[in-house]
């Protein structure tokens, strides 16, 4: 592979982006209009600083972002892609007729993946036109650091397909964590999910505040980060997606997610504030 389109440019999309260039590879970055792009390019512009800062090479982060091109338009996005990695938002209409497009355009040697977090392909794949050629391979957000690609073929992803994405995945800096089965929620989102679904249903009960729910998850365990903090690293925006499609708790918490941090346009660290300010 030497070609690489990702599909929207969002935070995870951008990261993906940004990492798959740092590692040496030509990268378009598409997305649905101009307007977007510029928004993206300042997302990149901050990644080539956290990039600098975080892993001390300066010159390698702005060769980075060189070999990214943007693009608006899908046809020419993906015209050269030996791999195009899809990071629309998490809403499984919207993938397929994403990939029902791009089956049109893209080259018939091109491989899809999906980043879903909690999709199966087999609920995409027929919508690509090349289901065999079809699998999702997951990052886990801030990429450069927490470097899992889970990789997760349908009953009829082609073996060879699979181990090419593993490779893929391998050479830019990830640890590959192959899945035998489908599984929705994956392997990190099958432990992270519960643990974030229980600290929203303390607080639409009332229970604790999100600084103290965060506190005692930190202290009594030794994580890093509490639920909320992982919530504004993900993305407020995300977390709306997965809980409004979810049972009468989960959508309680979509309802909260959005009257008073959404709408207010807090939507986690992307935006300096969310559960937290980052300002």
């Amino acid at each position: 592979m030497n070609d690489i389109t990702v599909l929207g440019t969002g935070v995870l999309g951008s990261q993906i982006a940004f990492q798959t260039a740092y590692s040496g590879y030509a990268v378009v970055a598409y997305d649905v209009s101009d307007e977007v792009l510029e928004t993206a390019k300042n997302r990149f512009a901050k990644l080539a600083k956290t990039y600098a800062r975080d892993l001390g090479d300066q010159a390698k982060a702005d060769a980075a972002l060189e070999r990214i091109r943007y693009s608006a338009d899908l046809a020419d996005a993906v015209a050269q892609a030996d791999l195009v990695i899809e990071a629309v938002p998490e809403k499984l209409e919207l993938k397929r007729e994403v990939y029902t497009k791009l089956g049109e355009v893209a080259p018939a040697k091109t491989i899809f993946a999906t980043n879903s977090s909690t999709l199966l392909p087999s609920a995409i794949a027929e919508f690509t036109g090349r289901p065999e050629r079809f699998l999702a391979l997951h990052f886990a957000n801030q990429i450069w650091v927490h470097n899992t690609a889970e990789i997760m073929g349908h009953p009829g992803t082609d073996p060879q397909v699979y181990d090419e994405v593993v490779a893929f995945a391998t050479s830019i800096g990830m640890v590959p964590i192959q899945l035998h089965k489908e599984r929705s929620g994956y392997v990190l989102n099958s432990l992270l999910v519960p643990l974030l679904n229980a600290a929203g249903d303390l607080l639409v009960e009332g229970i604790a505040s999100p600084e103290d729910i965060d506190a005692v998850w930190r202290i009594g365990t030794g994580a890093p980060q509490g639920p909320f903090q992982i919530f504004d690293v993900v993305g407020l925006t995300t977390a709306y997606n997965i809980s409004a499609a979810g049972g009468e708790k989960q959508q309680a918490f979509a309802k909260l997610l959005k009257e008073n941090y959404i709408d207010q346009g807090k939507l986690g660290i992307a935006t300096g504030e969310g559960f937290y300010s980052y300002k």
